[in-house]
């Protein structure tokens, strides 16, 4: 992973954009340039309807140096928000599905993208989350893309990928699908993601009205 997106998971709380005199701080050097972004997240019926329960919601910050003519810092601020659902696997609860929910300002200087995950495919977001979909207990390894569905977020039809992967549970492997869907919305620029073991197809349908439900901003 490159410094560059190992700050933009560096944990903090950034101020609100401060719009016209953040620009000119910008463009003389007196200060950095601020974006913000605002929380994007599943419905709290839909949370309950798939008994997925809310593990974070955080607020972090991004930093990082631009070339503008001359090199400027920017600040961005960033919603993450993580949940979890138990299920039984041989006789065991085990924290196996997970959704995550992140947004990030649509960030930009002179049409120039300054977001480091604008443009990612679903197996560089897996990636770059890949810690808090794991929740530091599932090794998700060997992935490769399955196909591509639409889902109707947020009032429009977004493109979803259907991503294979493998883990292990008591020594033996088990195989997870994980569903991505990442795309821009009121400014901002949306990452959603969902897991769950191959073998509970009916947890594939709960994220699904996990996608369907999410609100933003919230």
């Amino acid at each position: 992973m490159s410094s560059s997106r190992r700050r933009f998971l560096a944990a903090g709380v950034t101020g609100s954009i401060a719009a016209l005199a953040g620009c000119l701080d910008f463009i003389t050097g007196d200060g950095p340039l601020e974006f913000s972004s605002d929380r994007v997240a599943p419905t709290d019926s839909a949370l309950e309807e798939t008994g997925f329960e809310e593990l974070t919601v955080e607020e972090r910050t991004f930093e990082e140096t631009v070339e503008a003519g001359v090199e400027r810092e920017i600040e961005a601020g960033f919603w993450l928000s993580s949940y979890a659902k138990a299920l039984d696997i041989r006789g065991q609860s085990q924290e196996a599905t997970a959704f995550v929910a992140v947004s990030t300002p649509n960030m930009s200087v002179a049409g120039r993208s300054l977001n480091p995950i604008d443009g990612m495919d679903s197996e560089e977001l897996l990636d770059e989350f890949r810690g808090q979909i794991e929740n530091g207990e599932t090794d998700i390894r060997d992935i490769q893309h399955e196909e591509t569905f639409s889902v109707s977020i947020l009032g429009e039809s977004r493109d979803v990928d259907r991503l294979q992967g493998q883990t292990e549970y008591q020594g033996e492997a088990i195989d997870v699908d994980l569903l991505v869907a990442s795309f821009g919305h009121e400014g901002d620029y949306l990452v959603l993601v969902g897991m769950y073991p191959e073998l509970f197809q009916d947890e594939g349908a709960n994220v699904e009205v996990l996608l369907e439900s999410v609100e933003h901003p919230v």
